[in-house]
């Protein structure tokens, strides 16, 4: 199974349309069987940015695209239009991978929370038979290069212990327009950069991810839009 990555579109004034449009031509000649966008769909959750979202989106040839909630779409009562232009689901079965979407999102602010009851349905929905994969907006431990933490899960902690007990395989998340992963003693935590925002991080640049499953095993690597691929020990070095 292929998995394609991307977060952080930011549709809107600091929308990179070149970055995009590469993007879309190199992920629809992989043919993914899943592409997976994790938030911020938008810039300031405004009806024109999402408009342009579902038309710009609609380019990529994948049947199953799964999308989270970012902070930016929840901003000015954009969550009542992300729910109207993409119908939000939180869990999927596809080819015997469980996909589960963690609404990390809250109205007007920045940082993240998966909460209490949120957290103990998320262990329901675990499936013993499925290599299952949560995905979410905000990331649950701090990214390198991103500056100051100020916007982890507020409830990271118990967040963590959650998931080591559910026995998942890996945390698909984004936020710091970073590409990082996380390795812990049973699963990992895999960052995506930004797609198309001029907002970057140092010398970073647009990028997603993409993420091979065979036999039970996750491998992830970047892919630098226009440019090459890079495992995350490159980046780590």
């Amino acid at each position: 199974m292929l998995i394609v990555h991307m977060s952080d579109l930011h549709f809107g004034p600091k929308f990179n349309s070149t970055a995009f449009e590469q993007a879309v031509d190199e992920i629809n000649s992989l043919d993914p069987d899943m592409i997976v966008i994790t938030g911020d769909l938008s810039n300031e959750g405004l009806l024109p940015e999402f408009e342009m979202a579902k038309e710009k989106l609609s380019a990529l040839e994948c049947k199953n695209m799964i999308i989270c909630s970012g902070n930016h779409d929840y901003r000015n009562t954009g969550y009542l239009l992300l729910n109207k232009f993409f119908p939000l689901r939180q869990t999927y079965e596809i080819g015997g991978v469980s996909i589960i979407v963690l609404k990390t999102a809250r109205p007007d602010k920045d940082e993240g929370e998966v909460g209490f009851r949120q957290t103990q349905w998320m262990l329901k929905q675990i499936k013993k038979d499925k290599l299952t994969i949560i995905a979410m907006h905000h990331h649950l431990v701090p990214v390198p290069d991103t500056g100051l933490e100020r916007h982890t899960v507020i409830d990271a902690g118990d967040v963590l212990k959650a998931l080591r007990k559910a026995e998942i395989s890996a945390v698909l998340c984004g936020h710091k327009h970073r590409p990082w992963k996380w390795d812990f003693e049973n699963f990992s935590i895999i960052h995506a950069g930004s797609l198309s925002d001029f907002k970057l991080r140092g010398f970073f640049h647009n990028s997603y991810n993409i993420i091979e499953i065979q036999d039970n095993e996750i491998d992830a690597k970047v892919k630098i839009i226009g440019g090459k691929d890079l495992s995350f020990e490159e980046l780590r070095n």
